[in-house]
């Protein structure tokens, strides 16, 4: 059974704590505010906080740039399964409510 690869899919959205519809600005911020909290100095070589901080700077890496954050919003695993209802309307609200968050522009089509 080849199933237990470390090859999990993560929800960087859910990493960094933003929303899907979040601005550039507002992932910087809470990039720079994470990355100081889990920064591996401030935590003394504990390894659980290492990994924490390098998921930080991969879900980053990945959100900052607008080809890639595209191509993770096209194809990336969102953990729905562990979101409360309120937390996935919250996190989803870009997505669900508005034309644009569907792909559709603002036009009327009636």
């Amino acid at each position: 059974m080849e199933g237990n690869e470390n090859t999990t899919h993560k929800d960087y959205y859910k990493i960094l704590e933003v929303d899907y519809d979040a601005t550039d600005e507002k992932i910087r911020l809470n990039y720079r505010k994470l990355a100081l909290k889990w920064h591996p100095d401030k935590h003394k070589g504990d390894d659980a906080v290492t990994t924490k901080f390098q998921e930080i700077n991969e879900a980053y890496n990945v959100l900052r740039d607008p080809d890639k954050r595209f191509d993770y919003d096209i194809t990336g695993i969102y953990e729905i399964d562990k979101y409360t209802l309120r937390e996935y309307l919250t996190r989803f609200k870009g997505m669900i409510l508005t034309c644009n968050g569907l792909g559709i522009s603002n036009t009327s089509i009636w």
